[in-house]
């Protein structure tokens, strides 16, 4: 009589995967990434800073008539758009370097996001004063 043994060694696929390594941290794009962020929260705050000074655009408008509503869309674009495009490429920042992905890129481009929002607040603004120009 053949006797089968009573345990029978296990298949290769009978056991669960291991997890998959998870990625090194890059220090200098941690590093990189956080100064680069902090650059951008002063650009944000020079950049609402002159956006407040938008709202001078309507000196001339005694001797003019202008379209108040374009100014005011306008400086209040050139005072909270910067800080949504920072608070944007701070969140996105934090969460690629939560999953160890390179993130000093997503800051760069916040800033130029910052600098162009300042940009299209001055243009709507310019766009309520009849003869100004950017």
């Amino acid at each position: 009589m053949t006797s089968t043994p009573p345990f029978s060694e296990p298949s290769a696929t009978a056991w669960p995967p291991a997890p998959p390594a998870k990625r090194p941290v890059k220090t200098i794009d941690v590093v990189a990434t956080i100064v680069l962020l902090v650059a951008d929260g002063v650009l944000a705050a020079l950049a609402s800073i002159m956006g407040m000074f938008l709202v001078m655009a309507s000196d001339p408008c005694g001797a003019v008539t202008c379209n108040t509503d374009l100014i005011t869309i306008g400086w209040l674009m050139g005072m909270i758009l910067p800080w949504l495009a920072f608070v944007a490429t701070a969140i996105v920042a934090i969460v690629l370097m939560v999953k160890r992905r390179l993130a000093f890129w997503v800051a760069l481009v916040g800033a130029a996001v910052i600098a162009l929002s300042l940009l299209l607040a001055f243009a709507v603004t310019a766009a309520g004063v009849p003869g100004s120009s950017i």
